[in-house]
């Protein structure tokens, strides 16, 4: 196996499909998308979704209840009901109570989604 110079990921951290369509959409501007990057900015500009910055505040009032990677998840999914969470839940090593899930879905109901 041949190594790849300059493919080595350094760091990694999740981020909100929101602010991966903002940061597209800015480089875009001065900047040829490649495919992959141009599929991505048109999968992601077909789904509801929160501002930048109600994603933000959404997921700080999750991470109450959930690790960030799994309050990003639920922000860039947007369940509607609790079947929808437990879905998101499935395959995590995470136990919420019932109220705790309606707790959730409160929050993100405070908040106005964008089509």
């Amino acid at each position: 196996m041949i190594p790849m110079i300059g493919k080595r990921v350094i760091d990694s951290e999740p981020i909100q499909s929101v602010k991966v369509k903002e940061i597209l959409e800015e480089f875009s501007e001065n900047n040829e998308l490649t495919y992959e990057q141009n599929i991505t900015l048109n999968h992601l500009s077909r789904f509801k979704k929160y501002s930048v910055e109600d994603s933000e505040k959404i997921i700080e009032e999750l991470e109450e209840f959930v690790k960030p990677k799994l309050a990003i998840r639920i922000v860039d999914l947007i369940p509607t009901d609790l079947s929808d969470l437990r879905l998101i839940f499935a395959k995590e090593n995470v136990h919420l109570e019932k109220d705790e899930m309606e707790q959730i879905l409160a929050i993100l109901e405070k908040y106005e989604v964008i089509e």
